[in-house]
């Protein structure tokens, strides 16, 4: 079932590079008591990911801050190392935006967002979407109807605040 407006998220481990290597996060933890951006995508490196999503974050980071959004979060279907190399190498890092590897798809598959482009060597990877969570709870949810990114994009959930 696809998480909507009202939903709590799921329990989930994703990963992140830290000083030591990869860490663990568990997500309930970071998010509780906060108000957090979250974002997903199919893919590291991939074009609109890279030309378009990403930067519409990277556009948004102040912005959101300015109205109370203690972190922006990208999640994708990829390793952590990965996540890190594409975090440094578009801006995202350095804008803030906290980039967290799904590695085994559970969070995606458990939101009801996984799909899958075999010819591609896409296998359990995300839908793109954006979402506003207050402690844990969807208050805003911007699936991407398409293959664009038009709705998911930072300026439109920015919009929506």
């Amino acid at each position: 079932m696809t998480i909507a407006v009202g939903s709590r998220l799921p329990e989930a481990t994703l990963l992140q590079m830290g000083d030591g290597g990869a860490e663990s996060v568990k997500l309930s933890e970071r998010l509780k008591g906060r108000k957090v951006v979250i974002f997903g995508l199919p893919g590291a490196y991939t074009g609109t990911c890279s030309t378009a999503h990403v930067p519409s974050f990277i556009r948004a980071a102040k912005a959101f801050a300015d109205k109370g959004v203690d972190e922006i979060i990208c999640i994708s279907v990829n390793d952590p190392f990965v996540m890190k190399a594409w975090g440094e190498a578009t801006g995202a890092t350095a804008a803030g935006i906290t980039m967290l590897a799904d590695a085994d798809s559970s969070f995606t598959k458990a939101i009801g967002m996984a799909f899958d482009v075999p010819h591609l060597g896409f296998f359990a990877r995300s839908r793109r979407y954006s979402a506003l969570v207050e402690d844990g709870v969807v208050t805003r949810f911007n699936p991407e109807p398409g293959t664009g990114c038009e709705i998911s994009a930072g300026e439109h959930l920015l919009a929506q605040l």
